[in-house]
């Protein structure tokens, strides 16, 4: 497999720089046979008394920080995780690369960060005061770079999930599939006797880094934190046992689920980390449909959805969405898609 076969031309006009009006206002493209334009809320049509949804409830954090050298030179500090009290993980952005011993200031404050680390392209930086205190005064929400805009009060609301939990406020990137959820909509979901479980998937910069090797078999994903609790592990093997569907809320969960399952032969239940790289070949064992928005080129995600439903058919609906001028990316409209019969 060979990266250039996962590149796709997208007009500008298609990236979605917003959110839009309302969560569930969002469009949403069915990929079957044959492929069918809807709202995001007639997603209750393909939902079925006894189905399971699983969605991530991890938190976005304010994980960007501005700082400079004591040249004055700009850096970008975007938090990868917080380490402990004092040490996080980051991927920096400045003219020069950055030296172990290198001493930031973190913009309008008296806090300094130093460089004690590196390793490929995060560094380990110490912080002269609390990892939290630092976040919570300086940071601001981490939106992806494409947008080319500081966040807005509107993006603190949307770019996070409407069941997104305060103490899972971990994650570098929002599990975009969620956007589209209003808890009226989840209510409608659960009064039709479909069944909502979570899991947690801390988002960090590996999920949304592009692959930069043409072979695809030599990428390395960055490893993520994961925690698949005994109660959800409990609905997930019920759901199972009867036959329903388990439909993951996006890319996120169904990794969560798979690496779960790989791990040990079956789902239970578990706290710990995965670097699981899915890609076409891919045999999945868990997850039956799969929600999810339109991912950009070359990455890890388009691979994960084309592995799950398919090269051709996820090339023919991408067609058809850019054809329909469907929105792109985080802010974008969703597809739902099934499990191809031989995955």
């Amino acid at each position: 497999m060979k990266l250039t076969d996962y590149n796709f031309d997208l007009p500008q006009e298609l990236i979605a720089k917003e959110p839009s009006k309302e969560r569930t206002s969002s469009r949403l493209l069915v990929v079957d046979e044959p492929l069918t334009d809807k709202h995001f809320s007639d997603i209750l049509e393909y939902l079925n008394k006894g189905d399971l949804l699983v969605v991530n409830d991890t938190k976005v954090f304010k994980a960007r920080l501005q700082a400079f050298k004591s040249s004055g030179g700009k850096v970008e500090i975007l938090i990868e995780r917080k380490l402990d009290d004092f040490h996080v993980l980051a991927m920096t952005k400045s003219n020069r690369p950055l030296k172990v011993n290198d001493k930031l200031f973190i913009k309008n404050s008296e806090v300094t960060a130093k460089v004690v680390q590196k390793k490929d392209y995060l560094c380990r930086i110490k912080f002269s005061n609390s990892t939290d205190e630092v976040i919570d005064e300086y940071g601001s929400l981490p939106l992806p770079p494409y947008l080319k805009r500081e966040p807005n009060e509107e993006d603190y609301a949307r770019y996070q999930t409407v069941y997104a939990k305060e103490e899972n406020s971990r994650s570098t990137a929002a599990p975009t599939a969620g956007l589209h959820f209003e808890d009226s909509l989840l209510n409608e979901i659960k009064d039709k006797g479909i069944n909502v479980a979570s899991i947690t998937l801390d988002i960090g910069l590996g999920t949304f880094k592009p692959i930069t090797v043409d072979d695809i078999y030599k990428h390395k994903m960055h490893s993520e934190k994961i925690y698949l609790s005994a109660e959800t592990s409990e609905m997930i093997n019920k759901t199972i046992e009867s036959k329903s569907k388990i439909i993951s809320v996006g890319t996120t969960s169904l990794r969560c689920l798979e690496a779960v399952h790989r791990k040990f032969g079956k789902i239970k239940p578990f706290e710990g980390e995965t670097d699981l790289f899915i890609y076409p070949g891919f045999k999945f064992k868990v997850v039956d449909s799969l929600i999810t928005n339109f991912h950009l080129p070359k990455t890890t995600l388009l691979l994960l959805v084309s592995a799950f439903a398919g090269k051709d058919n996820l090339k023919k609906a991408y067609k058809h969405a850019i054809k329909q001028k469907y929105m792109f990316f985080s802010y974008g409209d969703a597809m739902l898609l099934n499990r191809k019969s031989n995955s």
